[in-house]
Parts: structure tokens; sequence; C-alpha cells
């Protein structure tokens, strides 16, 4: 009886953000490729945890979609997929959240990381800038190394309303610098003589997805691991605060001069996420249910990557592909440089 309720509650939070016409008869063929081949991408980003099932995902769309041109009445459903089942999955994400995290780590972590994504978006919109990359690219790749990686820029595109390309170009860029990450800063970590917690507090403020976080924590000790892990799940609760800021931006730029249109151009989708978020901070439901949801959730949004994949081009990716990369290693890089700063000179560990 419970699982029932479980499965119902997450229908409600989730199947309202999808508008009526995501739900007809045309949509559900496309839909249901991009869920069937969310399948063997999930099993392999759970096999290769620092590539991780997104980027899996998107790399099969990429590559079926330059052998399949013509997809006929999956189509629609494809291109429908890529935006409303990316919204659902970042709903149930939500349930991965706990406000508790920011408590437990204290003032020290908060400053930390509040300074880490101060400094990836300064760089990502000035550097951007001066290398003329497009403002949902930027914006997409700042979020990314800011907050959480794919997670991150999941949750901004529909926000920008990005285009698959852009989605692409960013996720593609942070993968890159994430598996670096991964098995560097262990090496660079032992070769400054931090200590498992400066580790810990440095890599989870600094790396971006989660997965490179716990690869490298743990690489460097148990007690590493752990702090990391703690941090990055704090760092990763700014996703809520972050969408929204960019959401109203967004609708100021827009309405300028008109009025602000704010219920119009205000991400539903957040709310729901937010709303899952203190569900599972209240222990309102069993953190069985909680854990259900957040690995649906995860698996919607590999799905959803296949349908990106789908939507781009090669030739086009790699043409476009080298000013995102050298602005995805600028912020990596600063943002690592002030992580590690703070954590040498500004908390006593």
């Amino acid at each position: 009886m419970m699982v029932i309720v479980y499965v119902l509650a997450g229908l409600l939070l989730t199947l309202p953000i999808a508008t009526p016409s995501f739900y007809k008869k045309g949509n559900w063929a496309g839909a249901l490729v991009c869920a069937g081949l969310a399948v063997p991408a999930w099993f392999i980003g759970e096999a290769v945890p620092v590539a991780g099932g997104p980027v899996v995902g998107i790399l099969l769309g990429l590559i079926i979609t330059n052998i399949w041109k013509k997809k006929g009445i999956f189509a629609p459903g494809i291109k429908a997929a890529s935006k409303r089942v990316l919204q659902m999955a970042i709903v149930l994400f939500g349930f991965q959240m706990n406000f508790n995290n920011v408590v437990e780590m204290g003032g020290s972590a908060v400053i930390l990381i509040l300074s880490v994504i101060s400094v990836a978006f300064i760089v990502a919109v000035f550097l951007g800038r001066v290398l003329k990359v497009p403002f949902n690219e930027k914006t997409l790749i700042g979020v990314g190394t800011a907050i959480c990686g794919g997670s991150a820029i999941a949750a901004t595109a529909p926000v920008l309303e990005a285009g698959e390309k852009e989605v692409v170009r960013a996720i593609s860029t942070i993968f890159l610098f994430n598996i670096i990450a991964a098995f560097l800063y262990p090496a660079l970590g032992r070769f400054f003589g931090m200590s498992d917690t400066a580790f810990g507090m440095w890599a989870g403020s600094a790396i971006n997805d989660t997965s490179s976080v716990v690869a490298a924590g743990y690489a460097f000790s148990d007690a590493a691991g752990t702090t990391a892990t703690v941090v990055k799940l704090t760092r990763t609760i700014m996703i809520i605060p972050v969408t929204l800021i960019i959401a109203l931006t967004r609708a100021g730029t827009r309405e300028k001069g008109r009025g602000v249109n704010i219920l119009g151009t205000f991400p539903w989708f957040v709310l729901a996420f937010l709303l899952a978020s203190v569900i599972n901070t209240t222990g309102f439901i069993p953190a069985e249910a909680a854990a259900f949801w957040s690995r649906m959730g995860k698996f919607l949004i590999v799905a959803a990557m296949v349908a990106i994949g789908f939507g781009c081009d090669v030739k086009e990716l790699i043409k476009g592909g080298r000013k995102p990369i050298i602005l995805g290693f600028c912020c990596s890089v600063c943002v690592a440089a002030v992580s590690y700063l703070i954590n040498a000179f500004g908390i006593n560990t």
C-alpha cells in the first residue's frame, strides 16, 4: 500500500510539469525510444561512475542520430522529451537534497562554497564575453563549474531555453574536466601535504560532478571522501537559488519597459524541486522512498540527455567546441585556486 502512495506522490509532483500537449499520442513513440536507450546508458554510467549516465546518454543519441537521419513519427516525442522529461527529472532529483547538510557543515563551508560559485560565474561571464561564447553556453558552463556539473546544467537549461547544441557543448566541457579532476586532485593533495579534512573541503567545493568528487575524495582517504561528499551535497543545494535568480533576471530582461511577467516566466518545475527537497529534509517520507524517486529522477535525466543528443550534429559541435573548452578550463582552474587558497588561509584544519 505504501509503495502505491510513494508512486502517486512522485507522479503528483512531476506530471503537472509537462504541458497537456506533451502527453498527446504522437509523442509517445519518440519518448519511449529515449527511455529505451536510457537503460543501457544508465547501466554503463553505473559501471563507470566517473563518466556517468548523462554523458553516455548524450553519446548514444549523438551516434544514433548521425546514422538514423529520418526519424519520422519518433521526431516529435524526441523533441518533447529533451525539454519536459528534463524538467520532470529535476523535480525528482530534489529528493536527493537535504538542507540539514548546510547546518552540519557550518559557516566556513558555506563561505567557501559561495566564494567558489561567485568566482565561477565571474570568470564565465567576463571571459566568455572576451571569447565570444554565446550567453546560454557560457552561463551553463559557469553553472556546471560552480555547482554540480551535469545536474546543474540540466536544471538551468530549461530556464535559459537553451538549445540542444548548447547543452551538449556545456556538458561535454564539464565532463572533460571532471575526468581530469578525478585523477589529478588526489595527486595534488598529497603533493601539497593536505590533511584529510582540508582535501575533502577542497575536492567537494572545487570539483564539478558528484561522481568525480566521490572518486577523488575516497582515492585520497575515507575521511576525505566523507567530507568531500557532504560539502558537495551542500553545494548542490545552491541549484535552487541560482536557478531562480537566472529565471528572474531573464524575466526582467525580456519585459524591460513593459513590466515583469513573473508568473509567465517563473520556472515552476524549480518550485516543485524545492518542495521535493523540503519533503526529503523533513523526513516526511521514508529514506527508501526518497532514494527511489531520486534514482528515478537521475534515470529521467539520462533519457532527456539521449533526446538532446538526438538533436545535435557532431560536425557542428566539433566546429564550435574549442572556445567552450578554453572557458571551462579557465573556470575550473580559477575555482580550484580560490578554493585551495581559502582552505589554506581561511580555514583551520
